[in-house]
């Protein structure tokens, strides 16, 4: 079995001066905790904020992407950069954790099929089309109105483009929309690398039971994302009336201006600190999506894409990547057979990804 996680935000936290080689108290992700929480490779997304112009965009995506490969190459007694799924078997028969490469935010390549292409030979091997807002890809699930109706005619070019490639569409975060003209743009499988049920929980960044019938009848897989937001509709009401989230935004945005500074650092794992204190949903939550999942299109088309290091506030049980094989447990629990157990647990994103 290889178990992975299809979608952590770890290159931020390291470019706010995390050192991924030792435990940190506070970070969701760091080399020693996928050890313990049993995880063999995960994707490091190359999140770019949507608010950033287009060449702040590719800039910022290629400072990631460089701290990313010090990072793994500061740890080679533990880590090895992987682009495929044979590269990431060998690695885990050294007891190495595999780290691919995704980019979250198809701004990064602007309106360039070549810069496209440029982040793919640089080991990209996923692409979010789009984050919390339109980019000159496609829609966002973010905004109410819309820009394109779905797919940009540019946003047709990528599709193809990264067909030919051989790199994973990502639908998650896009439009309702912008999902179906994906699906019939794309020749090949495509993933929701983080995204969870709506029938589940309301919150449009989900997926209604139609688009996962459709994902999968194109060969595609639902990685279940672990915000309680999207896992469970009474959270995010708490959430929303506590107040802490806006609060928060600020607090972090100071961090992320002088990560170095150890004030604002601790200001912001005190904000971290109430949002955990909140009532929140059990990491068995997670599993009800997967359940979810198989319910309708069966255990071929399920996985497991945390965000952990994207999101401020974590199932209760699942406060970092240490207790991943909490769930692996929790659906063996359930009567899971060890064969779709390791479809589940990263064998069918390693299919996708071939």
């Amino acid at each position: 079995m290889f178990v992975l996680d299809s979608h952590c935000d770890t290159p931020s936290q390291i470019h706010r001066l995390r050192n991924i080689g030792i435990w940190n108290g506070h970070g969701q992700v760091d080399l020693p905790k996928m050890k313990k929480g049993g995880v063999d490779g995960a994707f490091f997304a190359l999140y770019v904020p949507s608010s950033l112009g287009p060449e702040e965009s590719t800039a910022y995506a290629m400072e990631l992407m460089a701290d990313v490969y010090d990072a793994v190459g500061a740890n080679r007694d533990s880590a090895a950069m992987v682009t495929c799924r044979q590269e990431a078997l060998e690695a885990q028969a050294k007891g190495l954790v595999s780290i691919f490469l995704g980019l979250e935010n198809g701004a990064a390549i602007q309106t360039s099929l070549p810069l496209l292409r440029l982040f793919h030979r640089l080991g990209v091997r996923y692409m979010t089309l789009t984050h919390s807002d339109h980019n000159d890809i496609c829609d966002s699930s973010g905004p109410s109105q819309p820009r394109w109706g779905g797919l940009s005619p540019f946003g047709r070019e990528v599709v193809a483009e990264m067909n030919r490639l051989g790199m994973l569409v990502d639908v998650s975060h896009i439009s309702d929309r912008s999902f179906y003209d994906v699906l019939e743009c794309s020749a090949k499988p495509v993933v929701a690398t983080h995204s969870c049920c709506r029938a589940l929980a309301g919150h449009r960044r989900n997926l209604t039971d139609d688009m996962i019938k459709a994902l999968a009848s194109q060969g595609g897989v639902v990685q279940i994302n672990f915000y309680p937001v999207f896992l469970d509709d009474g959270f995010a009401a708490r959430l929303s009336a506590s107040g802490i989230e806006s609060v928060g935004e600020a607090v972090e945005a100071e961090f992320i201006k002088d990560p170095s500074d150890p004030q604002k650092r601790e200001a912001w794992y005190r904000i971290e600190d109430e949002l955990a204190s909140l009532a929140r949903p059990s990491y068995r939550r997670i599993a009800d999506h997967v359940d979810h999942v198989v319910s309708l299109v069966g255990p071929d088309h399920a996985g497991l894409g945390s965000d952990f290091d994207g999101i401020s506030v974590t199932p209760d049980g699942m406060e970092d990547v240490s207790h991943f094989s909490r769930i692996l447990d929790e659906l063996r629990h359930r009567g899971y057979s060890e064969g779709d157990m390791a479809k589940i647990a990263g064998g069918n994103f390693l299919r996708v990804l071939g």
